[in-house]
């Protein structure tokens, strides 16, 4: 299985504002894929990491504001799904710094299947209800 991520059409959610920051981490996580499997620079690799996790953090809190502003009625599921998926990568990241049984493939393989599982089943449930909103 490759670890990168394409970008395919079951990844819109069907209002462009998240769709582009969707494509801009999924970029950003492709680009941490290839930094760590062909790079020495731990410093670059970990520049990239800092930037996954802020912007990641950044696009939650646009799609709370999104929902929360439209009514969509799973906005605390979502929000709690969101805090625990940034405890996560956290946590994945800092025992990967440590040296702490979070190899390299482990942490590629962890931010392939958050991404793709949050974004084609977590966040398609938003899509259709803030499009009935008239929100595209």
């Amino acid at each position: 299985m490759t670890l990168l991520i394409p970008w395919k059409h079951t990844s819109n959610v069907g209002v462009r504002a998240m769709d582009d920051q969707h494509a801009i981490i999924m970029d950003a996580l492709n680009e941490l894929r290839l930094g760590l499997v062909h790079s020495d620079n731990r410093a670059s690799v970990d520049l990239l990491l800092v930037r996954i996790v802020e912007f990641t953090r950044l696009h939650f809190l646009c799609e709370e504001r999104l929902m929360e502003q439209h009514g969509f009625p799973g906005l605390e599921g979502h929000r709690a799904e969101h805090q625990r998926l940034l405890a996560q990568l956290q946590e994945t990241i800092q025992r990967m710094k440590r040296g702490e049984g979070a190899e390299t493939s482990s942490l590629l393989a962890f931010l392939h299947d958050w991404f793709i599982d949050h974004v084609e089943y977590m966040d398609k449930q938003y899509g259709p209800w803030l499009n009935k909103q008239n929100l595209h």
